[in-house]
C-alpha cells in the first residue's frame, strides 16, 4: 500500500489565489463537496493561463488547446461556507505536449493544506485533437515560471 503523502505548506506554491466559497458549495454533510475542489483547481489554472496571455478561447483563434486528461485530489481537513480559501498553484512537470499542475487548498490562517491534488493538461491541435509535437513557446515560457524543483506526487 502506498503511504499517504503529508499535506503541503503554503511556501511550496509560487501562486496563491483567494477563492471565496459559496453557499451552494456545501453538501448535506456541512462541508465543501468534493467535486467543488476540482472546479477550484480548474478556475485557478485557467485564470493564471489567461493572465499570462497563453489561454485563448476558440473564437479568438486558438490553434492549440489544453484538455484535462487526469485529475486527483486528497482531502486532509474540511472547509465550509463562508470560508475564503487560498488555492496554491505550481507546475510539477512540463512534458513535450503536456503539463502537470499541482494545487493545494488552504483555509484562511492555516499554513497546511486542507486538500491537495493535481491536474494534467495535454495540449492538442484544435482541429484534429491530436497531441501537439511541442508546447507553444509562449506557453512553455509561462509554465517555467511556476515549475517547482521540489514537486512531489500528490
Amino acid at each position: 500500500m502506498t503511504q499517504r503523502p503529508a499535506p503541503h505548506t503554503r511556501d511550496l506554491f509560487p501562486v496563491l489565489r483567494p477563492m471565496p466559497t459559496r453557499w451552494a458549495d456545501n453538501d448535506s454533510y456541512g462541508h465543501i463537496n468534493n467535486v467543488v475542489y476540482y472546479a477550484y483547481f480548474d478556475t485557478v489554472v485557467n485564470t493564471w493561463l489567461m493572465e499570462q496571455g497563453v489561454l485563448l478561447p476558440l473564437e479568438a483563434g486558438a490553434q492549440t488547446i489544453g484538455l484535462v486528461v487526469e485529475t486527483q485530489c486528497r482531502y486532509f481537513a474540511s472547509a465550509q461556507f463562508p470560508d475564503v480559501l487560498d488555492i496554491g498553484l505550481r507546475v510539477a512537470r512540463i512534458g513535450t505536449s503536456s503539463v502537470r499542475y499541482e494545487l493545494a487548498v488552504f483555509r484562511s490562517g492555516h499554513n497546511v493544506a486542507a486538500a491537495q491534488g493535481h491536474f494534467v493538461h495535454v495540449y492538442v491541435d484544435n482541429v484534429n485533437r491530436r497531441p501537439v509535437k511541442a508546447l507553444p513557446t509562449a506557453l512553455r515560457a509561462a509554465l517555467v515560471k511556476l515549475e517547482s524543483t521540489d514537486a512531489q506526487a500528490t
